[in-house]
């Protein structure tokens, strides 16, 4: 039956809201926690891990209405990576560590479904026009983001040199990917997006217990986008077996 976990057909929904935070990490510290068909995406020394919090409509298998789909709140904890194809081609794409859900069926779900690493947990969401606040008591998890009207600046501690330089690495990426040792299998699902225009955002306060747990010796701020309103499909996956 591990033939389920590769994401056995398409699904849809819309990504209402949607606040990323990605952190740079020393590449070394990220590219342990890393299967081996995996490289990391990085810039110079560092490799990025980020936090990304979605408010997601109706996700439902591709084609049936909306009225059928699930409704949750989604926290997910993702590396930016590449892989090399069996058809020598290299694709960018998300790998993700931990999935947290306050719905207890898709949480189900999704570890029938696909090796995403899903939990339940406890997820208060507050967003204004001034802002969003996210908090979790389980997860130990809080942050706030503020909307400037005249665009933030860029954390003082991220090594990218402009927003457009950040934005490669706000996501959803093209690809996501999934290892599964005992069959050397590599799945690969490909997300597909009408519309995508995130806009950063000012991070006012950030505690995120997963990537404390984490220990990195580094862990700096580098970017926060927020996005609203994305119709998102993600592709039936496709596996592949990977030679070392």
């Amino acid at each position: 039956m591990q033939w389920l976990k590769h994401h056995p057909f398409a699904v849809e929904a819309v990504l209402a809201r949607t606040t990323v935070l990605t952190y740079a990490v020393p590449a070394p510290e990220l590219q342990r926690l890393l299967p081996p068909c995996l490289t990391l995406d990085n810039l110079g020394q560092c490799g990025f891990v980020a936090v990304a919090m979605v408010q997601t409509n109706s996700l439902r298998p591709k084609g049936l209405p909306a009225w059928l789909g699930q409704s949750f709140f989604l926290i997910g904890y993702r590396i930016f990576v590449r892989y090399t194809s069996a058809a020598s081609k290299r694709l960018r794409g998300l790998y993700i560590l931990k999935s947290e859900t306050d719905k207890r069926q898709m949480a189900l779900l999704g570890d029938v479904f696909t090796s995403y690493r899903y939990s339940t947990i406890d997820i208060q969401e507050q967003t204004t026009s001034a802002g969003q606040l996210i908090t979790s008591a389980q997860a130990n998890l809080h942050i706030e983001t503020a909307t400037e009207f005249d665009g933030p600046d860029l954390p003082g501690s991220s090594p990218f040199t402009s927003w457009a330089q950040a934005r490669r690495f706000a996501g959803p990426l093209p690809f996501t990917f999934s290892y599964h040792p005992t069959q050397q299998q590599v799945v690969i699902v490909q997300g597909l997006r009408e519309e995508w225009k995130p806009q950063p955002v000012a991070v006012r306060a950030a505690r995120i217990g997963f990537l404390e747990e984490l220990g990195f010796s580094e862990l700096r701020l580098a970017s926060a986008f927020t996005m609203s309103d994305i119709p998102y499909e993600w592709q039936k996956g496709r596996a592949e077996l990977w030679k070392a």
